[in-house]
């Protein structure tokens, strides 16, 4: 998983935040695995972003709910979306690229501290069993 979720630009005078939010599947083709060791399926990453735009469209600090942040941006990204713009199926990863606004400068603050490096996307699932 590495790197795959930093913020990765800051634009500083409009206070915005930009980078992957989550990775099903990297570029050279490795299905990503998160850090509670679940692997994203690319279809249930697609319809969770489509429900999170529709439902919320916010940040919060910590997971606390208390919203911290707007979306200005989102991008579900997709072999079949990246050929369709003229691109290599594999140019980007298979997953969700956002950009936030953050308009409180004391948690904006904390970004550029590197305090808050990345995303962390709270939701909930129902395992399923690959028995069958």
């Amino acid at each position: 998983m590495g790197d795959s979720f930093k913020i990765t630009k800051v634009d500083r005078y409009k206070q915005f935040v930009f980078g992957w939010a989550s990775v099903a599947v990297d570029v050279d083709g490795t299905t990503v695995i998160d850090s509670h060791e679940h692997e994203l399926i690319p279809d249930e990453l697609e319809n969770a972003v489509y429900e999170f735009n529709l439902m919320s469209r916010s940040l919060d600090e910590n997971h606390t709910e208390a919203v911290q942040g707007h979306l200005i941006e989102s991008f579900i990204c997709t072999p079949e979306k990246l050929e369709t713009m003229g691109l290599k199926k594999d140019a980007l990863p298979n997953g969700w690229w956002v950009g936030f606004w953050i308009p409180d400068t004391d948690v904006f603050v904390k970004v550029i501290a590197g305090d808050y490096s990345m995303f962390s996307i709270a939701g909930t699932a129902k395992m399923e069993s690959s028995d069958g």
